[in-house]
């Protein structure tokens, strides 16, 4: 608490016991067990922007599900939390085979990714020095800083684990589709939800296409364009959601959505209560050529819904997201509003012009900002 570290994230391992139970245990301290060490990467940055200091915790075997968001969205919007990992495999003689490659490169996967790292304080009294170094770091440079945890690092203390919220019953569904001949494209949805949702609501849009014709439409301070970081967007928008009071909309895609599934459980277990979850679903990977995705096959209400979502809307008209916009409005929780949409983009296309780091700033700086909570 001293150096400010109030949200903490990640996936267990053993050596972690002791911190992560720390962490859970204090009321003070605000923990969020991700499904996957990319996604507590993705909830760290969103909760940091928000304006909480973060950390993030995971075994080293797990760095490898998270060297995408801490390459494509830690490093290019500089955005700087402790990030704490385990050292299993240090010992290379009595070592279990999945951890023997990574520890031996553990330290050199952080060096790669240009994370300045420690080895965990073995004492209590170590422990200020090394977070003034991690806080140095961040002054300087604005980008994570690593501890390494060896085993048996913490003494455990025990774990007094409060239960997360429970909703009452299952979620609402709503059909909301018209089958219009011809789908709506994803320009005109993105011109549509511009146009209903105010200013005062952060938006938050998934890499490629979607950020990229967001910025098209109109720059503005409360747009976070993720343009790295596929599948991310969901939670670094839970990241903000718990840790700022503003309602939160994220532009999602479905081949993003399909990448980082496990984002709508942890969504729905933390029932963040102004949180709307908008899928773009055009059925491609629309950036690289038109791939399909398999989302033919996927029901995302169904599944929101069995997450713990408390509504989801299913619309293919700008009539219906309109509709569903207004009716989300009454409701406590997080939603899905799931738009079908036409493959395809504006052309030309541009990319957002304003600097990642600059974006960052310019939105942590936007949450900061006094406004009527709607």
């Amino acid at each position: 608490m001293a150096h400010g570290y109030r949200f903490f994230c990640g996936v267990p391992c053993s050596y972690l016991t002791p911190l992560i139970n720390g962490a859970i245990s204090d009321e003070r301290l605000q923990y969020v067990g991700a499904s996957s060490e990319g996604e507590a990467v993705a909830l760290a940055s969103g909760a940091t922007l928000a304006g909480a200091p973060s950390v993030v915790m995971c075994q080293n075997s797990g760095l490898g599900n998270a060297v995408n968001p801490l390459t494509s969205l830690a490093a290019p919007f500089r955005i700087p939390f402790l990030l704490v990992t385990t050292w299993r495999g240090e010992n290379q003689q009595n070592v279990e085979p999945q951890h023997r490659l990574m520890g031996r490169m553990t330290g050199d996967l952080l060096r790669l990714m240009a994370i300045p790292h420690a080895l965990f304080p073995q004492s209590e009294s170590a422990i200020a020095e090394v977070l003034e170094q991690a806080d140095a770091h961040y002054r300087r440079h604005s980008t994570p800083w690593a501890l390494i945890m060896q085993k048996g690092a913490v003494r455990d203390d025990g774990l007094n684990e409060r239960p997360l919220p429970k909703p009452d019953g299952r979620g609402i569904y709503v059909d909301k589709r018209q089958h219009p001949k011809t789908p709506v494209s994803r320009a005109d949805s993105l011109r549509c939800i511009r146009s209903i949702v105010a200013e005062s609501i952060p938006l938050i849009a998934t890499t490629g296409k979607c950020c990229r014709e967001l910025f098209e439409l109109g720059d503005h301070s409360g747009h976070f364009y993720q343009i790295g970081a596929m599948g991310c967007a969901s939670g670094f928008a839970l990241g903000v959601a718990l840790c700022c009071p503003r309602h939160v909309v994220v532009l999602d895609g479905d081949g993003a959505a399909l990448m980082k599934l496990g984002s709508f459980a942890t969504i729905g277990a933390y029932q963040p209560q102004r949180y709307t979850h908008v899928l773009l679903d055009n059925g491609c990977h629309d950036s690289t050529g038109g791939q399909r995705t398999v989302s033919a096959h996927v029901d995302f209400c169904d599944i929101a819904l069995a997450c713990g979502y408390r509504a989801a809307y299913c619309c293919d008209s700008l009539v219906g997201l309109r509709e569903a916009w207004q009716a989300r409005q009454s409701i406590k929780g997080p939603v899905m509003i799931y738009m079908s949409i036409a493959a395809g983009s504006m052309s030309p296309l541009g990319r957002p012009s304003v600097p990642a780091p600059r974006l960052a700033q310019r939105f942590k700086a936007f949450l900061q900002e006094p406004c009527d909570l709607p």
